[in-house]
């Protein structure tokens, strides 16, 4: 799956209200200030029931996240600020302790999870393991990029008050060690430590600075080059790096190796310390007002102290031994050998690969990722598969965008006539919504541009299933829509949709695909053109008998259409395109879906990888 860049605006379609009661409509019309009924408080519950049905389980899976987040948060601050033995930390460091080490457990925890939506082996053996499992739990596994990037947002900003926090921390250190505070704060600085280990205060000299104690402690050095790691991987994924310099995303995202090496022995400096001893127990309140008797009385020996045992290592140890698993697997996928079919490259600079690899299994609407030696080792992209899980090969279209797609164009190009292509890596295939398209009675299918390649496997699916007469085929209906700016792009599939077309005709079954071609970019010539063969049988762009649309889709119009078509289906929404379209359809599935379940029922579905 490739994007060509298009953009939607979202069409609002202002009608007159007919109300004929709740159990006579399928589907409700609406004007565009929105619902008008009787009863605000039903329309307020139906509204809330539909949105429910559609992205009810996303938000509990989140609201749980924020919920262990803040859990863990309050749970360390309280530690830290009220337990008696941080107490002489807490008086020489103040409030800063409980907001440093807090979100450090937070990040932790966030640490965990950030690796496990990348995993791409890891998802599709638990999209497989659910199967059993309702539509909407494996539709939550599409989402992994969305969570990946939510738990990236918390890692920042718990990053961001750790380091303020401690260098807060670090000044006050310094300032004790001066006796710029109270006795109290300059007695636990001082305190005599032959061994220097049971100190409190890790400024040890009159000589060490703030900048001295960051640049030349582990927690200070680890911290520097963590910050330093998290600060190029998040502005590298910016939108605008990373369509637009996509190798400049990709290396500096591999500092996440930088980040976890780093963060694995950032804890073992153990610079945030605790009283240790309490036996017998060490009376604070009174010994705290009395530094000249430490080690006279019994119930007020000197103070010593120590740094917790690290623990970061025991959060992070099992997400990274399943990334280096899952890296050895795509390495061993990488050496194993494929070989090219049929090389095609499309007047419109769309590249076709038809590969053949030992043991490549696939299913309808999957991805795989493509690393070719002769452009670079180390770059991998992902393509949707154009092919059907019943052909003997698997095939993607790559659009002509970007450095890494151009290099490779350019090298086929180059190929003598019936010569193998460059050595290709193949890693996957890795499961996608699309999956799940024959699960659902009604399937409404929407590609954008280069977006239709998962819809072309699934279209090709359902041409073989119905010439071999397959009994477990559900689907009954399918809606198609393409989208494309111009009118060479059709070219990639129109014969495709022309085998289909005659395919449904011939069993009498041309109700099953209905679909839809817009042209949403056009010149002067072109228009002249379509006008000149506007009483020709087969259309002028595509050659199908079903005439081209310009302009874009008015979605109300087509979902009402479904509804009244399928009074009675739960229908999938599939789309493969940008997220401005994604927003439009998410909503349409929300606003025409029937919380009664014997009527008509919208679940979206977007491709994300």
């Amino acid at each position: 799956m490739q994007f060509d860049g298009l953009y939607f605006l979202g069409i609002t379609l202002t009608t007159d209200l007919k109300w004929v009661g709740f159990e006579q409509v399928h589907c409700i019309k609406t004007t565009g200030n929105g619902l008008k009924t009787s009863s605000g408080g039903w329309q307020k519950s139906f509204k809330m029931g539909n949105w429910i049905i559609n992205h009810g389980l996303t938000y509990f899976i989140l609201v749980v996240w924020m919920a262990i987040n803040i859990f863990i948060f309050v749970w360390f601050y309280f530690l830290y600020d009220l337990g008696d033995r941080f107490f002489y930390t807490r008086h020489l460091l103040g409030s800063a302790l409980a907001w440093a080490r807090a979100p450090a457990a937070v990040l932790n925890f966030n640490c965990l999870l950030i690796l496990l939506p990348v995993c791409r082996n890891l998802l599709s053996l638990v999209r497989g393991s659910f199967v059993c499992c309702g539509r909407t739990m494996r539709k939550q596994l599409d989402k992994n990029i969305s969570f990946h990037k939510l738990v990236a947002y918390m890692i920042g900003l718990m990053t961001a008050v750790h380091i303020i926090a401690h260098l807060l921390n670090v000044e006050r250190y310094y300032n004790s060690w001066h006796g710029e505070y109270d006795a109290l704060s300059m007695a636990l600085s001082r305190l005599n430590d032959s061994g220097n280990t049971t100190y409190l205060n890790p400024i040890r000299s009159t000589t060490t600075t703030p900048n001295l104690l960051v640049f030349t402690t582990i927690a200070g050095i680890t911290g520097v080059i963590i910050t330093l790691a998290l600060i190029l991987m998040i502005t590298s994924s910016m939108e605008v790096i990373r369509r637009s310099y996509f190798e400049v995303f990709w290396f500096t995202h591999h500092l996440f190796i930088v980040f976890f090496a780093g963060l694995v022995i950032h804890g073992a400096g153990r610079i945030v310390r605790s009283q240790t001893n309490a036996n017998p127990p060490y009376n604070i309140t009174f010994c705290k007002d009395h530094i000249e008797d430490w080690g006279r009385k019994k119930m007020c020996p000197v103070p010593q102290f120590a740094g917790g045992f690290p623990q970061t290592w025991m959060w992070v140890i099992g997400p990274m031994v399943l990334y280096v698993c899952e890296r050895l697997l795509r390495f061993i996928r990488y050496i194993q050998a494929v070989k090219y079919r049929k090389i095609v490259i499309r007047p419109s600079k769309v590249l076709e690969l038809q590969l053949v690899k030992n043991g490549f299994k696939m299913d309808v609407g999957q991805y795989v990722f493509l690393n070719c030696p002769a452009i670079s080792q180390l770059e991998w992209h992902p393509f949707t598969m154009t092919s059907a899980p019943e052909e003997d090969f698997f095939s993607v279209h790559i659009r002509s965008v970007g450095d890494w797609t151009q290099k490779l164009i350019s090298i086929v190009e180059q190929l003598p006539e019936g010569a193998q292509g460059p050595k290709m890596g193949v890693d996957g295939p890795f499961g996608t919504a699309s999956e799940d398209v024959f699960d659902y009675e009604v399937a409404m299918l929407v590609g954008a541009g280069i977006g239709v390649t998962p819809f072309a496997s699934i279209l090709k699916s359902i041409w073989y299933k119905f010439k071999d007469s397959n009994p477990e085929l559900r689907t009954r209906k399918i809606y198609f829509y393409w989208l494309c700016r111009e009118t060479h792009a059709f070219e990639w599939f129109a014969d495709l949709l022309q085998v289909l077309e005659r395919e449904m005709e011939e069993r009498g079954m041309g109700d099953f695909l209905t679909y839809k071609l817009y042209l949403t970019g056009w010149d002067p010539s072109h228009a002249t053109h379509v006008m000149v063969h506007a009483d020709a049988d087969t259309d002028v762009v595509t050659g199908l008998k079903q005439k081209t649309n310009y302009g874009r889709p008015n979605w109300d119009k087509e979902f009402e259409q479904v509804c009244q078509e399928n009074p009675t289906s739960v229908v999938g929404t599939f789309l493969c395109g940008p997220v401005v379209l994604a927003t439009v359809l998410s909503k349409k599935c929300v606003k025409y879906t029937d919380v009664d379940p014997r009527k008509t029922k919208f679940y979206f579905n977007k491709e994300n990888f």
